[in-house]
């Protein structure tokens, strides 16, 4: 009898494959996260001041900027949400890529330059600083409402960070994903709190390629076993649940409105709103490094989404009569499933990467809002630029092991949360943005409207029934541009004429 008959040498097999497959993404998962901690400690090792900890001084080249922004942008909501989503509705959730891909391209091409002339006219940091600066008579206040408004959406972005990895490792290595989460944010917490926005940067390219070959190589890897195995996309997609082989989700009239509304929603956040992105902008160095990187984010996200999209579809034929308790663990499934040992160590190494680089540029964004945001500017304390960095990086610690509080306690889906967290932050503060870099008329009462009404109005339509029918991301959006706009013709800046004829001079750090 061959040894392939024999059902017991058969067990035997499978069992020493699976332990020499965990036991070289292990290996694999070490090396690759002592490699990113070695960068972050030579980072360290330069002396920084708190612009250097926060935007790296100005220094980084345009295409290092693009692969960290877009790293940071995506992470678990691509590899691990949003491969799920298209898993669970099929062929209609190629319209979040469009929506998103339209957003990142709109912001590198029309908004970078902008961002990166007006930091260096205000001599900002941080996005709340900017518009505080850009409307002085109620820059408090405006700094205090948007620092506010980041940190209680941004902690819970960061959570779901955490939870994501959480879920990755469960997944590859049956590690409890409690154990999981505390080893991820001991990483993110070593990598922010060493090295700040050039270790954050420095680290996010490496990740941002590791993402990137992953979503490119194994679509083309299911691709082949579909076609192996005479297997059809098109029937999968047919016999799985009604409205999967459509692009409309099988709607038609109001109810395919809303689908398209909702899905394409996400290309409001993208318009300058959410901080953790912008500061790779305000970070430039000048209009050329901004032509580099815009070239290098956009063919990264064609590339990137498209890749998420074939993974999403060949999943649901390959693994049709398979059920899962959760959808969002397809990718690293298919992974162990598809692909040899140490190629799977070194792409699950690279969705591990995306969660890191989106949580620590998020840690560096809670930094900003505390040492800079507050406690310099809101509070105006005098403390000199190496107690900025102690706060900014004892700030680090403490918000790190509450975004790890918050993933432990949480038990919302890593789509939900990043979804509430992009329209609470970024459908908030973008209104705010377009408006400050196109409308002249635009008041600080107006900024101060935008803010609350977004806020609020995201808080009120996730927690009702309406969430159900037109995404926040779409309502809040339209909400706090309305208000902002109709408070800006109520209440106008008396110093409007004078402040268009004459810029504001940079106050001097």
């Amino acid at each position: 009898m061959s040894i392939c008959n024999d059902p017991n040498n058969v067990s035997t097999s499978k069992t020493k494959e699976l332990i020499q497959l965990h036991t070289v993404i292990m290996i694999e998962f070490i090396v690759y996260c002592l490699f990113m901690l070695a960068i972050g400690l030579l980072s360290s090792k330069r002396d920084m001041g708190h612009s250097d900890f926060l935007l790296g001084g100005k220094r980084l080249p345009g295409w290092a900027l693009a692969f960290s922004e877009r790293a940071t942008g995506e992470s678990a909501w691509l590899l691990l949400g949003y491969t799920g989503f298209v898993f669970a509705t099929g062929l209609s959730g190629v319209w979040v890529a469009v929506g998103i891909s339209l957003g990142i391209i709109f912001s590198w091409l029309f908004l970078a330059k902008r961002f990166l002339r007006d930091a260096e006219e205000y001599n900002v940091l941080t996005l709340p600083g900017y518009l505080a600066k850009r409307f002085g008579t109620h820059g408090k206040v405006i700094i205090w409402l948007s620092t506010v408004l980041i940190l209680c959406f941004m902690m819970f972005y960061f959570g779901a960070q955490i939870a994501g990895a959480g879920k990755t490792l469960f997944t590859v290595f049956n590690i409890s994903p409690m154990v999981g989460m505390i080893i991820s944010i001991i990483i993110v917490i070593i990598l922010s709190y060493t090295g700040g926005f050039v270790s954050v940067v420095w680290t996010d390219m490496i990740q941002s390629i590791m993402m990137l070959i992953t979503l490119v190589v194994l679509p083309i890897i299911a691709l082949y076993q579909i076609y192996t195995n005479d297997l059809s996309i098109s029937h999968a997609l047919s016999t799985s649940s009604p409205g999967m082989d459509s692009w409309t989700g099988g709607l038609t009239g109001f109810a395919l409105g809303l689908l398209l509304f909702n899905n394409f929603a996400w290309f409001f956040g993208f318009l300058g709103g959410q901080p953790q992105l912008s500061a790779r902008f305000m970070a430039l160095k000048n209009k050329k490094e901004a032509k580099t990187g815009s070239t290098v984010a956009i063919i990264w996200t064609l590339l990137a989404y498209s890749g998420a999209f074939m993974i999403g579809i060949t999943a649901l034929t390959l693994y049709q009569d398979q059920s899962f308790a959760d959808v969002e663990t397809i990718l690293p499934f298919m992974l162990m499933d598809l692909v040899p040992p140490w190629i799977a160590g070194l792409l699950l190494a690279g969705i591990l990467a995306a969660i890191i680089s989106t949580a620590d540029s998020q840690l560096l964004v809670i930094t900003s809002s505390i040492s800079e945001d507050i406690i310099r500017n809101a509070l105006g304390i005098k403390v000199t630029e190496k107690q900025l960095v102690k706060i900014s990086r004892l700030t680090i610690i403490v918000a790190g092991i509450v975004g790890l509080i918050i993933a432990l306690t949480s038990e919302s889906l890593v789509y939900l949360v990043v979804s509430w967290a992009w329209a609470g932050v970024g459908c908030t503060l973008s209104p705010a943005i377009i408006l400050a870099f196109t409308w002249k008329r635009y008041s600080g009462i107006g900024v101060t409207a935008t803010i609350i009404s977004g806020f609020v109005s995201t808080i009120i339509w996730i927690s009702s029934p309406l969430e159900a029918i037109i995404s926040s991301r779409f309502s809040t959006f339209f909400i706090a541009a309305f208000f902002g706009i109709v408070f800006s013709f109520l209440f106008p800046d008396k110093s409007n004429k004078s402040e268009e004829a004459k810029p504001i001079k940079p106050i001097e750090r």
